[in-house]
């Protein structure tokens, strides 16, 4: 994986999702992943992907697999599970390790147990739901830091993954600072308007002045 400036990493982890899935907009990016809901409440992270892909398992058998030694501190651990809700790929122990490592989060194509001792922990995970049956005997995983797909956004080892409590985006390690530049021009923008309306400026005029409109269009300059 190549690493990115922690500089850059950092920035990005000080702005909303929206602000990024904005700046990807106006990129023309895709990166918005859908459906993926956050287990714990407040959290947000922001690190690259060590990324996971599972399959059922088949006759030759297979394990859920140790990966952990994959990934260093401030990572996001992505889990592709082709969706499914019948079994997990992610429990407590999981939880315990990664935290202790100082992983920043996971992101599963797919469902979580042990929700409780996760939040307990305090260790943040996106996943489409929770359930309790395990995958073991059940899926086995097929490969390491290999392209993966999360709702339907590709993602690439050492892309970048922000999450909070709106959703998860996916930045291209490739595009990360040009999308870094684009969310800090939104994100003053959208400051700007909000000084405004809280000085008593009406909404429509101050939204006007600052290009409200065109913040993630394509091709449109983000104003005055």
């Amino acid at each position: 994986m190549n690493r990115i400036d922690a500089d850059i990493l950092k920035r990005l982890g000080k702005l909303p999702t929206s602000c990024v899935s904005d700046a990807l907009d106006k990129l023309g990016l895709p990166g918005q992943v859908d459906g993926l809901r956050p287990m714990l409440g407040g959290a947000s992270i922001c690190g690259q992907a060590v990324t996971l892909l599972y399959l059922p398992v088949g006759p030759a058998g297979g394990t859920v697999g140790d990966f952990l030694h994959l990934a260093e501190a401030g990572d996001v651990i992505c889990i592709d599970n082709r969706g499914r809700l019948d079994c997990t790929v992610w429990g407590n122990i999981l939880t315990e390790s990664a935290k202790a490592k100082g992983i920043a989060g996971t992101v599963i194509e797919g469902v979580n147990r042990d929700v409780g001792e996760s939040r307990e922990y305090g260790y943040p995970i996106w996943s489409r739901a929770n359930h309790s049956r395990t995958g073991k005997d059940r899926v086995a995983l097929e490969a390491v830091n290999v392209p993966i797909v999360l709702g339907h956004i590709r993602v690439d080892p050492g892309d970048v993954i922000c999450a909070d409590d709106s959703c998860v985006v996916v930045v291209p390690a490739s595009r990360a600072a040009d999308v870094l530049g684009v969310a800090e021009a939104i994100e003053a923008k959208e400051e700007a308007i909000l000084k405004d309306i809280r000085a008593g400026v009406d909404l429509a005029e101050a939204r006007r002045r600052h290009g409200y409109f065109a913040l993630q269009t394509p091709d449109q300059p983000l104003g005055a």
